[in-house]
């Protein structure tokens, strides 16, 4: 069994940073891909930004290409999604998720992991 703990997560003033945190723990070396998604209020779910464990291939929403980084760190099982020069519209609650035979990172049923995710808030 994969565990998935977040952190990070905060208000921030647009324009803003924050650094998210998954820690993952289990079977970890089981896994092929760790994605962030995140859901507003009222939206579906959708996809941010996934890592591919190896060889560290990654896929980004369109919506954060160029302001969003996702990054494992194999020593530490922790993948980070650093997030820059952040919007009102990029609030919601943020979820790290992994998967053993992920072939569509943007897919959320390929994921079998979730964890209980972390707040995201940007005022204007």
């Amino acid at each position: 069994q994969v565990q998935l703990v977040e952190s990070g997560g905060g208000s921030v003033q647009t324009g803003g940073s924050l650094r998210l945190s998954c820690l993952v723990s289990g079977y970890s070396k089981s896994v092929n891909s760790i994605g962030w998604f995140r859901q507003a209020p009222g939206k579906e779910r959708e996809e941010v930004a996934a890592i591919f464990t190896s060889g560290g291939s990654t896929h980004y929403a369109d919506s954060v290409k160029g302001r969003f980084t996702i990054s494992q760190d194999n020593a530490m099982n922790t993948v980070y999604l650093q997030m820059n020069s952040l919007k009102p519209e990029d609030t919601a609650m943020y979820y790290c998720a992994a998967g053993r035979y992920v072939a569509v990172a943007d897919y959320a049923g390929e994921y079998e992991y979730w964890g209980q995710g972390t707040q995201v808030t940007v005022s204007s």
